[in-house]
């Protein structure tokens, strides 16, 4: 009785955990279906009926279809562009090996160390100096916004990436090259295609990030209508008032989402970071 009862411990612990952990989701969604008056009397009741028109107000205010848009650029565009340019980045940094070669992948990997907010001001100098010299609108655009992206991801992603090509047989690609495969060639018909869990895990990592990314766009994005999704919510929250039911409403929105892309992709996320992080 006593070992039954030790192993169900465990189970009603990590049980508890997890409401405890989903408790915010449940006060998030509930109240998205509620008046003000109603929400103020239990936050934690269900809502007494089902009624869209919270959803339908918040998606108006936040003028939610151009949002998504914006998102939907921003986070495609800039995760399509660290996966190629990471995975390149690390191959070569695996293959050419030497101290140049270790030298930046010890400079990509303390980018990782180096806390966002003791740079960003320091960035918006640099993206406005640019701007002068250049022409080029680096601040309040989707592409300058871009570029910093594909800066702060590179970091991450090449670690993971290096990680898993050292396990790839150098062999594989030697086969190619006498078959008369070029460099360029060896790369997307070799090595690319078995960087899949890999790939998949910078794409999960890279997605749950930018998505649900709020102060690097806070800081750069002015426009209305360059403004993301979370960017765009956050307008619920004034400085003297808050509409509580359409801000919950406006939140589901913005992480529903990513939500169901996680779901569909949890299986890849432990198999290639466990994968990304073998050293060869």
């Amino acid at each position: 009785m006593n070992s039954k009862f030790k192993k169900i411990i465990p189970n009603i612990l990590m049980m508890a955990f997890c409401l405890v952990y989903l408790l915010p989701i449940y006060m998030i969604f509930t109240n998205s279906f509620k008046s003000r008056s109603e929400m103020y009397e239990n936050m934690m009741a269900l809502p007494s009926r089902l009624t869209l028109e919270y959803y339908q107000s918040a998606l108006s205010k936040m003028n939610f279809w151009v949002s998504l848009r914006n998102s939907l650029l921003l986070t495609v565009i800039s995760i399509g562009l660290i996966v190629i340019l990471s995975s390149m980045t690390a191959w070569m940094i695996a293959r050419y090996k030497g101290k140049v070669s270790r030298f930046f992948l010890s400079l990509l990997i303390a980018t990782m160390l180096i806390p966002f907010q003791t740079i960003m001001m320091p960035l918006m100098q640099e993206m406005t100096w640019i701007e002068k010299r250049t022409g080029l609108t680096m601040t309040d655009s989707i592409p300058g916004l871009i570029f910093m992206y594909i800066g702060f991801g590179a970091g991450m992603a090449v670690f993971l990436f290096h990680g898993f090509i050292s396990t790839i047989p150098i062999s594989l690609e030697e086969a190619a090259t006498i078959d008369g495969c070029n460099t360029w060639q060896v790369f997307w018909k070799i090595v690319f295609p078995n960087l899949k869990s890999t790939t998949i895990t910078v794409i999960i990592l890279d997605v749950i990030w930018i998505w649900n990314d709020y102060l690097l766009p806070s800081l750069t994005l002015k426009a209305k209508e360059n403004r993301t999704i979370p960017i765009s919510a956050s307008k619920f929250f004034g400085q003297y008032t808050i509409s509580w039911n359409e801000a919950m409403a406006a939140l589901v929105v913005t992480i529903l989402p990513v939500i169901v892309f996680y779901l569909f992709c949890q299986k890849y996320i432990v198999k290639g970071v466990a994968a990304g992080a073998v050293k060869g």
